[in-house]
């Protein structure tokens, strides 16, 4: 399973660690990854995705995996933010025309 957000594509970045004496040795920054259950009011269902700490913030601020997701520039998304976008948008789009 590859290190990155399923939502924001947050990866491992790399870099240095410096030690006193200016040694310099190579080292990874892995993100704050964490396996989360979102509800989508729009699929009735709950979503598991693993995201970043900061992506879940994100999605909490902004209301909801629904609201985040239909917000959001698709070029910004993942493969797997995109395809949540497309069911969660052809769901209100059924839901609008079963009230109608």
């Amino acid at each position: 399973m590859s290190r990155r957000c399923d939502i924001t594509g947050k990866g491992v970045l790399s870099g240095n660690n410096v030690s006193h004496a200016n040694n310099k040795t190579r080292r990874r920054f892995l993100p704050n990854l964490q396996v989360t259950s979102l509800l989508s009011e729009a699929l009735g269902q709950t979503i598991r995705l693993r995201l970043s700490t900061r992506a879940i913030r994100t999605i909490e601020h902004n209301g909801g995996i629904d609201a985040f997701l239909l917000t959001t520039n698709a070029s910004k998304l993942t493969e797997r933010g995109q395809e949540l976008k497309r069911k969660i948008t052809s769901a209100k789009a059924k839901r609008v025309q079963a009230q109608a």
